[in-house]
This record gives C-alpha cells, sequence and structure tokens, in this order.
C-alpha cells in the first residue's frame, strides 16, 4: 500500500456531488493486500476493512491478493473467520510467498474463486506457538490449546481441499512447500493466472 492515504474524489451513496475523503481507492474497489506478517494490527486492519465493505455494500465481492510468511495463529484465524462471515464471495490471489498462516487465509477464499500467480509458492506446516518464553504452568495450557487449533485448522483445510484428514496432519508435520500447478492439485486454490 502506499505510504500515506491519499486522498481522491468519491461520490458517497446519497450525495449528488463527488466530495474529497481520504481513503484508499482500492480499499473501495474491495480490493485488499496482505503484504507482510500477520500480527494484530494487521489482523484487525484487514478484519475491520472486509466488516466495513461488507456493511457498505455486501453485494460487491472482495479480492484478497496474498504475499505474506504468516504470522500469528490467532490473527490468521480472525481474519479467516471474517472472511466466513461475510455475505460477499472474497476471491484470494496468491503472490509470492504465501506461507503458513497466510495460505490459510488462501484456502479460506470463496470455493472457485482461489486463484495463484505462476510464480507464487505456497506453504502449509503445523501451528506454532511462543511456548519458550511462558512459565511451565502456561506452556502446559497452551500445548493443549496449540493440538486443539491444529486439530481444527487440519479439518479445515481437509474440508476445503478435499485432500484426507491424515494427509494434511502428516504434510503439516514440516513445512510443505508447493508451487502454484502443486497448491492447485492440492486444493489450495482452485485456478492460476495466465
Amino acid at each position: 500500500m502506499p505510504i500515506g492515504v491519499p486522498k481522491i474524489a468519491y461520490l458517497i451513496t446519497g450525495e449528488e456531488e463527488g466530495t474529497w475523503v481520504d481513503v484508499n481507492g482500492l480499499y473501495r474497489r474491495r480490493v485488499l493486500f496482505l503484504g507482510q506478517a500477520i500480527e494484530r494490527e494487521v489482523a484487525n486492519q484487514i478484519i475491520g476493512i472486509i466488516a466495513f465493505l461488507s456493511i457498505d455494500d455486501s453485494s460487491l465481492d472482495h479480492y484478497l491478493f496474498i504475499n505474506s510468511p504468516g504470522g500469528s495463529l490467532i490473527g490468521g484465524i480472525g481474519i479467516y473467520d471474517m472472511m466466513q462471515g461475510v455475505k460477499p464471495d472474497v476471491h484470494t490471489f496468491a503472490l509470492g510467498v504465501v506461507a503458513s498462516m497466510a495460505s490459510f487465509i488462501l484456502a479460506g477464499g470463496t470455493i472457485t474463486k482461489r486463484l495463484a500467480y505462476p510464480h507464487s509458492r505456497v506453504m502449509i506446516h503445523q501451528p506454532a506457538s511462543s511456548y519458550f518464553q511462558a512459565p511451565t504452568g502456561d506452556f502446559v495450557m497452551e500445548i493443549e490449546t496449540v493440538i486443539e487449533v491444529r486439530e481444527k485448522i487440519t479439518q479445515t483445510y481437509a474440508r476445503r481441499t478435499g485432500q484426507h484428514h491424515v494427509i494434511i496432519w502428516c504434510d503439516m508435520e514440516r513445512d510443505c512447500f508447493m508451487s502454484a500447478t502443486e497448491a492447485k492439485a492440492y486444493g489450495v486454490v482452485d485456478l492460476l493466472t495466465v
């Protein structure tokens, strides 16, 4: 995204004359970018934009372009849940590297509307935790939570890709990189762009 927020002429619904507003024109066209690690702030921005645009006009589809190394487990699940909870279809596009939670978001796009560019790479792996920084008691509780979340993520990947639960579970044991063609065959995306 550009640095700063440019002013653009935009006709606000119900107004007869266009006004200059502080808004990113791409957002109004439902074009969103996830181009960095998924952290709390980034996840909140994406979730908020999807919510706002869905309320503004639920008849227009969203287009989410992803080039991200992944990141926050909870932030990624939050974006995924918002995508599932809105009426408009969410088209997802893989650009560059789409790894970890970013690949989960990619797979969360509307089925038949998940695309990968030819040179993109998709990577799935098991959810990670920051348990090494926690006291022992927290460590045990967090392990249980991570196992529970891993099971939910595995089930979701299986449902959205058509792969068997066991295959997903085994592939997530290590970093599983896929080319765009392999990601399509696996079911993470539906189409390859030209």
